[in-house]
């Protein structure tokens, strides 16, 4: 049996989301151009965090030896980047090696 609502924690300002109202929802898109204006919803709106890349790296597993890992670790955090510099160097100083 379903305890009944305190009281206390009723809010009758906003209250609850069914999936009745969440159908009926607008989405902010559609609404904050007539609010705030097309440039600021457009700026409000914009995707957050870093761009996506053009070339995006990709997430492997390798294995590699214990002096490797010692020698790029050495110099601090952004190690992996670094292995990814030096490989690319190697590539681009042996460019038929493959």
């Amino acid at each position: 049996m379903p305890s009944k609502p305190d009281p206390e924690l009723i809010d009758d300002v906003n209250p609850e989301w069914t999936r009745e109202r969440v159908d009926q929802a607008i989405s902010a898109k559609d609404v904050l151009p007539g609010i705030l204006g097309a440039a600021a919803a457009k700026q409000t709106l914009r995707p957050r965090g870093r761009p996506r890349a053009k070339h995006p790296k990709e997430l492997i597993n390798i294995r590699l030896s214990q002096e490797v890992l010692t020698h790029f670790k050495a110099s601090g955090d952004g190690w992996q980047t670094r292995i990814d510099l030096a490989l690319k160097q190697f590539i681009a100083q042996h460019p038929n090696s493959h």
